[in-house]
C-alpha cells in the first residue's frame, strides 16, 4: 500500500495530518488579513461572507478542532470497545465530509448559506453516528458521556449557522463560545485520564513503583459533571454570572487534579510535560474565561489562553503521542516537535498580552499568529513520514 492509501486506513492518520496542515493554512489567511491592516491597507472583499474574526473562530474551533476530534476518537474508540478501526472507504468519505465543510465555509461570499450549513454541519454527526456504533459495543457511562460532548460542540456550530441563515440573533458569539468550552470540557475529562497514566507508564518503565499520580475518584467525577455543564449551561441561556462560576469552579477543579500527577517527574520528558502544561493552561484558561465573564479582565484575552495554550497545547500534545503509539514507534519526540510544545504556551502570551494591552494588539496577535504557524508546520513536516508510514511492529 502506498503512504497515500494507507493515509485512510485509520482516523489518526487523515484527520492528523489535515488538522496540522489546516492549522497552518486558516493562520496564514488570517495573518495575511492582520497583517495588511496593521500596515494601513484595507481588504474589502474576502471569499466568505462572515466578518473575517467570525471565520477565523470557526475554523479553528470547528475545523481544526473538529479534525482532532475526529482522529482522537476514531482511534480510541476502536481500542476501548476491541471493533475494528474502520474501512478504507469510511475514513475517505468522511474526511471529504470534513474537507467539504473547509471548502464551503471559505468560498461561503459565492454559496447560499443553507448550502453552506448542510455541507459543515455534516461531518460530526456522522462522526458521532459511528463513535456511537463502537461504544454501544461494550457500554461504559464514562464513554458514552463522550458522546454527549460531541453533542453540545455540534449544537455551538449549529447556533453559528442559524446566525448566518439569519434564524437568530447574536448566536455566532454564543456559539464559538460553546465550541471552545466543548473542547476544554473533553481535555478536562479525557486529558484527565491520559495524562497520568501517561505519566504512571513512563514510571514504572523506569522502574518507579512508589509514588505514582493518583486521585479522589470524586474528584475526577466532580470534574467530569463541571466539564459537561460548561457547554450544556450556556446553551440552556444560564445567567451569566452563574454560567461563569461554573468556568472558574471546572478550572480550579483541573489544577487541584494536576497537583497529584507528580507533574516535578514528568519534567524529564517532553512527551510528558506537555501534556501536564496543556491541561494547567487549559484551566488557567476556563477560570480566566470565567472571571471575564464576570467583568475581571478581557475575554478575549482569555478566550485564547485557553484555545491556544490549553486546545492547542493539548491536542497537539496527543497528536504527536499518540501517532508514534499506534504506529509502533519508540514514544521519543524530535527535538523540533519538543520546540513546538514550547511555541504554544509562548503563543497563548503573545495573544494575551495583545489583547489585554491594546497598544500591543498587532505586535501581539502577528506574533501568536506566527508562533503558531511555525509550531503545526514543525509537526507536519516532522510527522508526515509517521502519518504515511508503515507500522513499525508489524
Amino acid at each position: 500500500m502506498t503512504g497515500f492509501g494507507r493515509l485512510f486506513t485509520a482516523g489518526f492518520r487523515i484527520f492528523f495530518l489535515a488538522a496540522g496542515i489546516f492549522a497552518v493554512l486558516s493562520m496564514i489567511v488570517w495573518e495575511g488579513w492582520l497583517a495588511i491592516h496593521a500596515a494601513g491597507g484595507m481588504v474589502n472583499e474576502m471569499p466568505f461572507f462572515m466578518a473575517p474574526h467570525l471565520w477565523h473562530a470557526h475554523e479553528m474551533v470547528f475545523g481544526y478542532g473538529g479534525a482532532v476530534v475526529a482522529g482522537f476518537l476514531l482511534t480510541a474508540a476502536p481500542n476501548w470497545t476491541g471493533a475494528k478501526l474502520g474501512s478504507v472507504p469510511f475514513f475517505a468519505t468522511l474526511s471529504a465530509f470534513w474537507l467539504g465543510g473547509r471548502l464551503v465555509v471559505f468560498w461561503s461570499g459565492a454559496l447560499p448559506e443553507w448550502l453552506v450549513a448542510l455541507c459543515d454541519l455534516a461531518f460530526l454527526p456522522v462522526l458521532a453516528i459511528r463513535i456511537l456504533q463502537l461504544l454501544l459495543k461494550r457500554p461504559k457511562p464514562q464513554q458514552l458521556i463522550l458522546f454527549l460532548v460531541i453533542l453540545f460542540f455540534w449544537s455551538g456550530n449549529l447556533m453559528m449557522h442559524l446566525e448566518w441563515g439569519g434564524v437568530i440573533d447574536d448566536g455566532a458569539w454564543i456559539g464559538v463560545r460553546i465550541g471552545l468550552v466543548s473542547l476544554s470540557g473533553l481535555i478536562l475529562i479525557l486529558g484527565g485520564r491520559v495524562t497520568p497514566a501517561f505519566t504512571r507508564n513512563a514510571m514504572l518503565r523506569s522502574g518507579r513503583e512508589q509514588g505514582l499520580p493518583g486521585e479522589p475518584d470524586w474528584l475526577a467525577r466532580v470534574a467530569t459533571v463541571a466539564a459537561l455543564l460548561s457547554p450544556a449551561g450556556l446553551l440552556l441561556g444560564v445567567p451569566e454570572d452563574i454560567w461563569a462560576s461554573v468556568l472558574i469552579v471546572a478550572g480550579g477543579l483541573g489544577l487541584s487534579r494536576l497537583t497529584g500527577w507528580q507533574g516535578r517527574w514528568a519534567l524529564r520528558e517532553p512527551i510528558l510535560w506537555t501534556l501536564h502544561l496543556s491541561y494547567f493552561m487549559n484551566a488557567l484558561g476556563l477560570i480566566l474565561f470565567g472571571l471575564a465573564t464576570l467583568g475581571a479582565g478581557s475575554e478575549v484575552a482569555a478566550l485564547h489562553v485557553l484555545a491556544i495554550g490549553g486546545i492547542g497545547g493539548m491536542t497537539l500534545s496527543v497528536m504527536t503521542r499518540a501517532a508514534l503509539g499506534h504506529t509502533g514507534r519508540a514514544l521519543k519526540v524530535r527535538s523540533e516537535v519538543v520546540l513546538a510544545y514550547a511555541l504554544l504556551p509562548l503563543a497563548a502570551l503573545a495573544r494575551f498580552v495583545g489583547s489585554a494591552l491594546p497598544e500591543f494588539y498587532y505586535a501581539g496577535v502577528l506574533t501568536s499568529g506566527g508562533l503558531w504557524i511555525l509550531a503545526f508546520t514543525l509537526f507536519s513536516v516532522s510527522y508526515l513520514p509517521v502519518l504515511l508510514g508503515p507500522r513499525l511492529d508489524r
